[in-house]
C-alpha cells in the first residue's frame, strides 16, 4: 500500500501531485494483477492468463533488479531476497505452464 504513504515503507518522499499520482498508479497496477492471479486460483478458465501474466510480471521485475544490480551496485538484503523470490515465482510459473495442459 505504498501508493498512499511511500515514506512508511521506503525512503521516498513525493513532493508533487504527479509523484503521488505515479505511486498510486503503480499500486493500482499491482492490485489489478493480484485480482487476475486470484481469479486464476479460483476459476480454471483464468488459470492460463494468470500464469502468463505472473511469469511476465515476476520475471520482468527480477530481470530489472538484476540489471540494476550490475549497473547500480548491490542493493540491501531485502531487495536481494525480493529478487530471488521474483525469479522463483517466475520460473515456477514457467514450470507449471509447461508441465500442465493449461
Amino acid at each position: 500500500m505504498y501508493g498512499f504513504s511511500p515514506n512508511l515503507e521506503f525512503d521516498l518522499f513525493p513532493k508533487t501531485i504527479d509523484e503521488h499520482n505515479f505511486h498510486k498508479a503503480i499500486m493500482g497496477l499491482y492490485l489489478a494483477f493480484s485480482v487476475v492471479w486470484l481469479l486464476g486460483v479460483f476459476k480454471n478458465s483464468y488459470l492460463k492468463i494468470a500464469l502468463v501474466s505472473n511469469i511476465a510480471f515476476m520475471l520482468g521485475l527480477g530481470f530489472g533488479r538484476l540489471l540494476s544490480l550490475f549497473i547500480d551496485g548491490m542493493p540491501t538484503q531485502g531487495y536481494l531476497l525480493g529478487t530471488v523470490g521474483e525469479f522463483i515465482l517466475g520460473f515456477y510459473g514457467v514450470w507449471v505452464l509447461n508441465s500442465k495442459k493449461v
